[in-house]
């Protein structure tokens, strides 16, 4: 068996390189996304430097979350090779420890860093990216178009019927609108009637539109001092229905993807990321797999680059995999567990069977 010394070596080799190749990855990734945020607001007056800096510093962990498989991939395939390079793999395959369990300490990291990102990275940079997009809002208005461009849709659904709100500005976490339109639907899905008001604030249990104008297809328009639309939304769930479902930390994604249901709202993306986010551990181990089926050839063999090559292109084939199976979940043409777990699942099977083919014939 393999002893408590080599795995505590192997385990801090391999948790080194990892983290030494996201903290790279993180600067990269930094310093492009600040050059550019840069070069886009070159135009705004009053955006400093210090902003900019600050901006992609909070955008930058929700991109290095989403390649932390490369990273794991890429500090595995560098230990694995450095380690053979340095002859010191060949001496604990002469002292009896077969691949299987000189493995099982990077697999080990591949699992803690997995569980790690899920509890500690994500909820921490869902909370960034929430800041950062309230932020880059500021200087360049809702969806990025432009800075004068604050209109907003609502989608209401209550026992009433649904109703769909468009207002011209929203301000206070969007629940205070000016200049608003609503259409409203009865439950069977006819049109019932059209508000036009000059303000809506959204009450506990309902928008409240002052000065509306009433207009339906029956009647003549009516004005009344203030028109009451039934909802089921609360502040915070408003707040949180206009958030991307990489901007939900881990914790929070159960519980809007039940809230957004009893609104009558598709929940698909966010019980997608939640599936997504328990099987990162999973993927993480994958790529050890794959790392370890590329990269243990003996130096004197040859063929170093082809092997490497072909590691980091069966890694990008999986990541790809992921994000194209990902895409069909989220378009409801798979179910959310097979695009969640089948990537992850099929990468640790084709990793291992390649380990079984080259290490045990």
């Amino acid at each position: 068996m393999i002893g408590a010394t080599l795995v505590r070596y192997l385990a801090l080799r391999f948790f080194a390189t990892i983290m030494l190749v996201f903290l790279i990855i993180f600067g990269m990734v930094y310093i492009v996304d600040f050059i550019e945020t840069l070069r886009r607001v070159s135009d705004r007056p009053g955006i400093t430097v210090g902003f900019v800096a600050l901006l992609s510093f909070l955008r930058t962990p929700s991109v290095t979350e989403q390649i932390l498989p490369f990273c794991v991939l890429f500090g595995t395939m560098i230990t694995f090779i450095d380690l053979t390079q340095k002859l010191e793999l060949i001496v604990v395959r002469a002292a009896g420890v077969s691949v299987w369990q000189f493995l099982l300490p990077p697999v080990g990291i591949a699992l803690t860093i997995g569980v790690l990102s899920i509890l500690v990275l994500n909820p921490m940079s869902a909370q960034m990216k929430q800041r950062a997009d309230r932020m880059e809002e500021y200087i360049f208005g809702r969806t990025g178009q432009s800075a004068s461009d604050a209109s907003l849709w609502i989608r209401q659904t209550s026992m009433d019927g649904q109703a769909f709100l468009h207002a011209k500005t929203a301000a206070d976490g969007d629940t205070e609108l000016t200049g608003v339109n609503a259409y409203i639907y009865d439950r069977n899905g006819r049109f019932e009637a059209k508000v036009k008001a000059d303000s809506g604030r959204l009450l506990p249990g309902v928008w409240r539109l002052k000065n509306a104008l009433v207009s339906t297809p029956s009647q003549d328009a009516l004005r009344v001092g203030t028109y009451l639309i039934a909802s089921n939304d609360t502040p915070d769930h408003l707040a949180e229905t206009f958030l991307t479902p990489e901007a939900v930390p881990f914790w929070s994604l159960s519980r809007l993807r039940q809230e957004t249901d009893r609104s009558g709202l598709d929940s698909t993306g966010y019980s997608l990321q939640f599936q997504s986010l328990l099987a990162r551990p999973l993927l993480l181990i994958a790529m050890v797999l794959i790392a370890a089926a590329f990269s243990l050839r003996f130096f004197r063999f040859g063929g170093i680059g082809r092997m490497v090559g072909g590691g980091l292109g069966a890694g990008f084939v999986l990541y790809l995999l992921t994000k194209m199976v990902a895409d069909l979940g989220a378009s409801g043409q798979l179910s959310v567990s097979v695009a969640a777990w089948s990537p992850a699942i099929v990468g640790s099977m084709l990793g291992a069977l390649a380990l079984l083919q080259r290490e045990d014939g």
